[in-house]
């Protein structure tokens, strides 16, 4: 046995330190991890020779260690099976690609599986890093007592975690050294993030001076493993975006939200102030006509009045004259000028008048360019129509899915692209859409008022899948257009699935949609 065989074969479990991990991503990848079995049978008698741990980079693709299935090769008396955590069995496998100098191998899986794929992290490890390792460790099986038909059947993976040491590397291939503890069975097996990617394949430990187990493991570094799917014309999911927790993202927007009704609060007290101000000028100006308008008709009327009384004279020394055409002319004239000033002085702006004038004042439209006046046309539709919607990466957490900007055809009434419709609750308008192909439960939002949209992703569990499944089956979808009294009916539906679902889901990524051009 070479001493590289002898490491693997002392390897033994240890307590794992605590970690910050996410359990729920932890979880998630582990519905992709499974155990490596390689079975001996002579066409009566079958026995288990041997197994270890992978993890699947695709529906029928799965990633292990070389030294996991090295005795498969040559020897047609082994087949090869892998086991999910969860389902009724196993499934055959046979190896597509092998590379020992790094000991990677894939192996193809039939019989129809589809095996959740993990996400894997192409970026740097960081010294200190929190990991987690999942894997079948044998000790754990032999503690238990597990014979091979319950070996063979589908299990839960072990969880451990621990933290990147140092960043120290083997010689026989590139490595992150870490101390999350693994055993044998666990070769092959993933070593995630803190968000549940791949970021190495666990494969061997150390041994200490006195010849035991001690707390250091090597994982192959992803930089061997994306050069051996290369190779191998494997397209894995890449993910490559900062490990941030939906804590985290709730707590960024919260702040955010403080700060914009602070924003919001200052905007108003400015507007506010603003229109006080506009108010006090309207007054002051309106006060400022009254006041100008009545001295202009006390003056107007004192000169009416002075003319009043000069035609007065004028005509009462007519009279003493006896010029009687002089007399009429100059009385007429003095009644008129004297009715004038009368009318003038009645008809001048009371003080009362300053309130009504300053009304009419702040009531004149002011002066708008067209720039302003687009988005109120804009804001009149209500967020509809068709939108290209774009992902915060400020605001999302991204661990498996692809980021592609999302097109969006909104109508006011819930329907999307024509085609599909959505429920109306307390929440807004949302979708839950609960595939038949894959362990993935879908929420996604859009609110108009914002044009946001939103995708809340839940990799379930297979249990949690058919129970969702079977609450989708009872709902009715209405079609486009049925009215706000089905969509507030379909959203009100959709709250059965909803009550189903974790608190926090693993995916959040949120879009800012914009008119597509």
């Amino acid at each position: 046995m070479t001493a590289f065989r002898l490491l693997l074969a002392l390897l033994t479990l240890f307590i794992a330190a605590p970690a910050l991990a996410d359990p729920a991503d932890i979880a998630a990848a582990s519905r992709g991890v499974v155990r490596v079995v390689l079975i001996e049978s002579d066409g009566q008698v079958a026995r288990l020779v041997g197994h270890g741990t992978g993890f699947a980079v695709g529906p029928n693709l799965v990633v292990t260690n070389a030294h996991v299935v090295e005795d498969l090769r040559g020897n047609s008396a082994l087949v090869a099976g892998v086991v999910p955590p969860e389902g009724r069995g196993g499934f055959p496998a046979r190896i597509v690609a092998f590379s020992p100098g790094n000991d990677l191998a894939l192996l193809e899986v039939g019989n129809g599986a589809r095996l959740p794929a993990l996400s894997l992290f192409p970026g740097a490890v960081t010294d200190g890093e929190e990991v987690a390792a999942v894997g079948y460790p044998g000790n754990v099986d032999l503690a238990q007592g597990l014979g091979m038909d319950e070996m063979v059947s589908p299990q839960a993976a072990v969880k451990t975690r621990g933290y990147v040491s140092a960043g120290r590397t083997s010689r026989q291939y590139d490595t992150i050294l870490h101390t999350a503890p693994i055993g044998a069975g666990n070769s092959g097996g993933p070593l995630l993030d803190a968000c549940g990617r791949v970021i190495g394949v666990n494969s061997f430990g150390t041994i200490s001076d006195n010849g035991t187990d001690s707390s250091f493991y090597f994982a192959i570094s992803m930089r061997e493993l994306a050069s051996f799917l290369k190779q191998a014309g494997v397209s894995a999911h890449l993910s490559a975006l900062p490990c941030t927790s939906i804590a985290d993202l709730d707590r960024a927007d919260a702040t955010r939200a403080a700060g914009d009704q602070a924003r919001m609060a200052a905007e108003a007290q400015a507007r506010l102030a603003a229109k006080e101000k506009k108010a006090e000028s309207a007054r002051r100006e309106a006060e400022l006509a009254v006041l100008s308008e009545r001295d202009n008709g006390m003056a107007l009327a004192a000169l009416l009045l002075v003319g009043a009384l000069a035609a007065g004279g004028y005509a009462f020394l007519s009279a003493q004259r006896a010029h009687q055409r002089h007399l009429k002319i100059a009385g007429g004239a003095a009644g008129v000028l004297l009715l004038g000033a009368i009318l003038v002085w009645l008809l001048r702006p009371g003080l009362d008048s300053i309130d009504e004038r300053a009304k009419d004042i702040l009531a004149e439209p002011a002066p708008e360019s067209s720039a302003s006046a687009e988005p109120v046309a804009d804001a009149a539709t209500n967020g509809a129509g068709k939108m290209i919607c774009v992902l915060d990466p400020q605001r999302s957490r991204v661990t498996v899915s692809d980021i592609t900007d999302v097109p969006l055809d909104w109508r006011a009434d819930g329907c999307v692209n024509g085609r599909t419709q959505y429920g109306l609750a307390q929440d807004g308008w949302s979708r839950v859409l609960v595939p038949n192909g894959e362990d993935t439960i879908s929420v996604t939002h859009y609110d108009p008022a914002s044009r946001s949209y939103t995708v809340e992703r839940f990799l379930m569990g297979l249990e949690a899948m058919e129970q969702a499944r079977g609450e989708r089956a009872k709902i009715t979808v209405p079609a486009c257009g049925s009215g706000e009294a089905m969509a507030r009916q379909f959203g009100a539906a959709q709250q059965t699935i909803k009550a189903l679902l974790p608190a926090e889901p693993n995916e959040r990524m949120r879009y800012s949609c914009q008119a597509a051009p």
